[in-house]
């Protein structure tokens, strides 16, 4: 199992609600629970990783309580304090593109009028490119990261100005 991988499943389940997450792939069982604070791959051979720092965050979402967690990968929109601008954060860790292709144009710049469903990027997560779109309409104020840089989750990507 690659340890990028697993580094970045403790990270999201660090930054989450969830208190106990399960996975199997490729035969390797992954079990994270906040009750005994430690990170366990069991494969031939079986070791223990200890980790500490597992408190839950209360102000981040929890993408990992049931198996249909992609219902909650949509982006959230959140009122930024002071404005009436919202923020469109990542819905999941991977690799932010601005353009379909390295040879297109990109989804929006400054200053596009958007609308609700538009395609604003795609995020690269295991080999998946997921489009990630726009929940409200608005104009685009800020593009919050660079062109294939890696994002986390819940990391703000757009800030939308509101019409």
């Amino acid at each position: 199992m690659d340890l990028n991988y697993l580094r970045r499943l403790v990270k999201i389940f660090d930054d989450s609600k969830a208190t106990h997450l399960e996975i199997e792939e490729d035969g390797v069982y992954i079990a994270l629970s906040l009750e005994g604070a430690t990170v366990q791959q069991v494969a031939a051979p079986q070791f223990t990783i200890p980790y500490q720092n597992l408190a839950p965050q209360t102000s981040v979402q929890t993408i990992l309580h049931d198996n249909s967690a992609t219902s909650d990968l949509a982006p959230k929109a959140v009122v930024s304090s002071g404005s009436k601008n919202h923020i469109i954060n990542s819905p999941i860790v991977g690799t932010f593109y601005r353009s379909p292709s390295p040879d297109a144009g990109p989804f929006v710049e400054v200053g596009t009028k958007i609308k609700q469903g538009d395609t604003l990027c795609i995020i690269e997560a295991m080999k998946l490119m997921n489009e990630i779109e726009s929940d409200v309409s608005g104009t685009i104020v800020k593009i919050l990261v660079e062109n294939a840089k890696p994002v986390e989750f819940n990391q703000p990507l757009f800030e939308v100005s509101i019409d």
